[in-house]
């Protein structure tokens, strides 16, 4: 079969770059030529882009002239910050491609719509959108609201969806999954295609992108089959504690980390917080004065003129070193970055997979990642995380199932954008993959909730927010609701922000309000690397002048630890069950050596056939340490469980505290652990059975009081509560209180509510990992029990018990209390 002229001037421009069209690509063209949607699954950096982006082009050579005007292709990126790195990569190609053969290809029109995109441009869109359109899920939804939205789409050809697999597992995919159900809706014919670097369950993800409606011969999986290599290697202390805590290594590990900067061109140096990039960024900075102006700090909460520096100053080569989040995890093709460094484990594989693809983001280039250990067991994961990446074992990502705060708002948008009839709305709704099992029930249920408030608020008009017309078309009736809801269209929701902003005038970029509300003026805080002084506080603006101080406030910003995944578990558990043989592969084995050596001697090691439990009685009370390496979101629940199961054979009271390898329980009376866990048989008396799993947990934790503070996200994005208008911002304290107060309504008047039940289920799936604690319960079952009666705190209970000291007040200080038990620990390990 003979090429089309397209095609051949496609093989030409990258014949003229030296180039090869890999299969994986020219699969992706075919397919879509064909009229088929998939997945396109290839590492970061293998040429994702042109194998889509190509396609839609070639598609579009396909039509007549006349048809080739309106928006044909949408491209959607999880990051508004991506959005114009994206639109210039795309624009570049378009413009030689089309200058080559401009009767075949033509000329392109692209454009971008983020939360970043001026009033300008956005009146310009109104009238005309471009060919291809680069935008985010909220601002997608947001053009869905508007009457003239299918007028807007008509013309529409193909979907991309960059990034899936960071979409997929969140509310910001479904989200996706419904916009793409209404475009579906309105050409049945519309081809989608979605990107993915590292995803562990690839149909699944195929099958919540494509919806429930797909036609299993129009839909495909492609998967680049080029090998890149990942080398994935750490820095090694040169002292490994062999009582560690956590962060106990942290800028010890400075000096080390600049001589790896020194050595190499570009480099990325992730942490997993805004705080922590913070601190470390400031620390290079004082190590090394010489380097301000080439190495930099990117996070999300640094004012956009200051990422674009950053993001631009990479791309040209220009930057030593850029110290940031997962800001830059994403998409931002930085040829010049030759080293990746990673302070503090990764957590999880995809994570680490990702951050490792910023380095020789090409085909053919090698990426490495260097793993900078902040504790001295994060070694351990460490050597499993690169046994791991080896074997490619990468985590299936969840999909939310049935959101109701995200189905609500999606259906005051499609109010807003042209009205619905009921019937066929749930009809389009349920193609949604989230929403496959959605009952009729349900449906009334949403349907009624937005019609009148649902059964608590029917009362109060400006509940009313969507009203059936005389034909039975359900719109909005207001323009102040539509005003108020297009404005918190979205389902990110953060504590609110607050602008952070010179006296003398210049953006510096957002902190949360709840930080800055513990500050008065005169208090100095760390932000964007430089010491700042309050000066006062307007208007949701924190005016601020530079201080001469060296310390200061670290600014924090909201989000928990990042749990440890079950492969990084499972990996650190082989690990483990190899160091129980006497064998320690690798560097990382070597250097954690004697601490694992020490805990063997005075306990014993936890691998997956063996649990690990261990009690001690110390001045402080009765200790129990347990180690199922289950992460610490399931570990809180798991001690929590323990301790509730145990108070209802006998009266006690327990201080709980939780790491990723294990939790403790501290009681002040004692407590016949060995009995509970029988030594001899491996038996328990019933501290780790699935049987009333879910009422005990509930019961063992304030769960009340969880599902509150979750109740406030979901009645955000649900539109029950907002922010106000430009102007007229409401505080986080009002609406904490605002949505207190729906949830003690729905609680005592309406008990039956969606919204109340999706965030208790939240709760359970997110937070404490229902899921995987169940599973983690059936596997210490199949494990066997290695009870150990210790005398001291052993390697692994001693982070437990810093852990706790750290929630405690006390007048002596946390680093000279834990420095005199290493001392003591250390004397009785050399003995």
């Amino acid at each position: 079969m003979s090429k089309s002229q397209a095609e051949q001037a496609v093989d030409a421009w990258f014949a003229g770059r030296g180039w090869k069209v890999f299969p994986f690509q020219r699969a992706v063209w075919k397919a879509a030529l064909a009229g088929q949607s998939g997945l396109l699954h290839a590492n970061t950096g293998a040429g994702k882009t042109y194998a889509v982006w190509f396609a839609a082009m070639l598609r579009g050579a396909n039509r007549s002239r006349r048809d080739r005007t309106g928006l044909r292709v949408l491209w959607i990126t999880p990051m508004r910050a991506l959005a114009a790195d994206t639109q210039r990569s795309l624009e570049v190609s378009a413009e030689e491609l089309g200058a080559a053969s401009p009767d075949a290809i033509g000329a392109w029109t692209l454009g971008a719509r983020t939360g970043d995109t001026g009033s300008g441009e956005r009146a310009r869109q109104a009238k005309n959108l471009p060919g291809a359109l680069i935008t985010t899920p909220e601002s997608l939804s947001l053009l869905l609201s508007h009457a003239g939205a299918r007028d807007q789409f008509k013309h529409l050809d193909m979907i991309i969806i960059d990034e899936w697999h960071e979409l997929m597992g969140s509310k910001r995919g479904v989200q996706v999954q419904l916009a793409l159900a209404r475009l579906r809706r309105w050409n049945p014919e519309l081809v989608v295609w979605g990107l993915s670097a590292t995803m562990g369950n690839l149909q699944d993800a195929r099958n919540v992108l494509l919806g429930t409606g797909a036609d299993e011969s129009k839909s495909v999986l492609v998967e680049g089959d080029l090998k890149k290599q990942i080398v994935v290697d750490c820095l090694i202390p040169q002292n490994v504690s062999r009582f560690p805590w956590g962060g106990h290594l942290g800028l010890q590990m400075l000096q080390p980390v600049i001589d790896e900067i020194e050595k190499n061109g570009a480099t990325l140096v992730f942490t997993n917080t805004r705080s922590s990039s913070e601190v470390w960024y400031q620390n290079l900075i004082e190590a090394r004065p010489d380097w301000a102006g080439t190495v930099a700090l990117h996070h999300g909460s640094l004012d956009r003129e200051v990422r674009d520096w950053v993001e631009k100053g990479l791309k040209n080569g220009e930057l030593k070193a850029v110290v940031c989040t997962a800001s830059l995890d994403l998409g931002v093709d930085f040829l010049p970055v030759e080293r990746v460094l990673q302070v503090g484990s990764a957590k999880n594989i995809a994570r680490l997979l990702q951050r490792a693809g910023r380095s020789g983001h090409a085909p053919g280039r090698i990426s490495r990642v260097t793993l900078v250990p902040t504790n001295s067991l994060e070694l351990l994961e460490a050597a499993g995380a690169r046994r791991a990446v080896a074997t490619r074992r990468i985590e299936a990502r969840q999909v939310p199932n049935k959101p109701f705060d995200v189905l609500v708002q999606h259906l005051v948008t499609i109010a807003l954008g042209g009205g619905f009839r009921s019937e066929e709305l749930y009809e389009e709704v349920t193609t949604a993959w989230s929403y496959r099992h959605l009952t009729k029930e349900e449906w009334q249920w949403a349907l009624d909730f937005v019609a009148r408030g649902g059964q608590s608020l029917s009362v109060y008009p400006e509940y009313r927010r969507v009203l059936p017309d005389e034909e039975g078309v359900y719109r909005v009736p207001d323009a102040t609701i539509g005003r108020r809801h297009r404005m918190s269209i979205g389902t990110i929701v953060s504590d609110a922000q607050m602008q952070v902003q010179y006296v003398s005038g210049g953006r510096i970029g957002s902190v949360e309000e709840s930080f800055v509300g513990r500050l008065k003026p005169g208090d100095h805080f760390l932000f964007s690397g430089r010491i700042l002084e309050l000066v006062r506080v307007h208007e949701m603006t924190a005016y601020v002048k530079r201080s001469a101080s060296t310390k200061g406030a670290i600014s924090r910003w909201g989000g928990t630890k990042v749990p440890l995944s079950a492969e990084m578990a499972r990996a650190g558990l082989e690990e483990l069950e190899r160091a129980s043989r006497g064998i320690y592969e690798g560097p990382e084995m070597q250097a954690v050596r004697p601490l694992l050596e020490v805990q063997a001697r005075w306990s014993a090691l936890p691998t997956g056939e063996v649990l690990v439990i261990e009690s001690m009685k110390s001045r402080e009370g009765y200790h129990l340490f347990v180690y199922p390496f289950g992460g610490r979101s399931v570990h809180t629940g798991l001690a929590s469980l323990v301790a509730f199961r145990v108070g209802k054979l006998m009266p006690s009271t327990f201080s709980v505290a939780v790491n990723d390898y294990g939790f403790e329980l501290l009681s002040p009376e004692p407590v016949d652990w060995a009995r509970m866990f029988d030594a001899e048989t491996g038996a328990d008396v019933g501290l780790f059975d699935t049987g009333r799993l879910l009422e005990d947990v509930l019961d063992s934790l304030n769960a009340t009081q969880l599902a509150q503070r979750r109740f406030r996200e979901v009645a955000r994005i649900a539109g029950l509560v907002n922010q106000g208008f430009p102007g007229q911002r409401k505080s986080m304290r009002q609406v904490q209180a605002s949505s207190a107060l729906f949830y003690e309504v729905f609680r005592k008047h309406d008990s039956g509510n969606l919204l109340l039940t999706q965030a208790e289920r939240e709760v359970l799936e997110q937070e404490l990992e229902l899921t995987r604690l169940r599973d983690t319960l059936t596997e210490l079952h199949a494990r066997r029990v290695s009870f150990h009666e210790v005398k001291r705190a052993t390697p692994f209970g001693f982070p437990l018990m810093v852990e706790r000291f750290r929630e405690k007040v006390s007048t002596e200080k946390l680093s000279d209390r834990v420095a005199r038990m290493v001392r003591e620990l250390e004397k009785a390990a050399a003995a």
